[in-house]
């Protein structure tokens, strides 16, 4: 699955998540932008690993921090 695949398909599932509907860019933040909660964050997380079949661990989840690195992380992932 490409880059832009992932992308695709993650924003999808960000779609009940994104209360404010705020425009997804690369540089777009998951704390700061989307306001997402600790809760947010592991109902999202759980979401992306269940649609790709992927573990996303506590330290790689602490390390993301924008949409561009989730998008190059989940893509990482599937290519392992």
């Amino acid at each position: 699955m490409s880059p832009a695949d992932v992308d695709a398909k993650i924003r999808t599932l960000i779609e009940p998540f994104n209360k404010k509907g705020i425009v997804i860019a690369d540089a777009t933040t998951f704390a700061g932008d989307l306001e997402f909660d600790s809760l947010t964050v592991m109902d999202f997380v759980a979401e992306i690993e269940d649609a790709f079949d992927v573990i996303i661990s506590m330290n790689q989840q602490a390390e993301i921090e924008n949409w561009g690195q989730l998008v190059a992380a989940v893509h990482k992932l599937q290519d392992s």
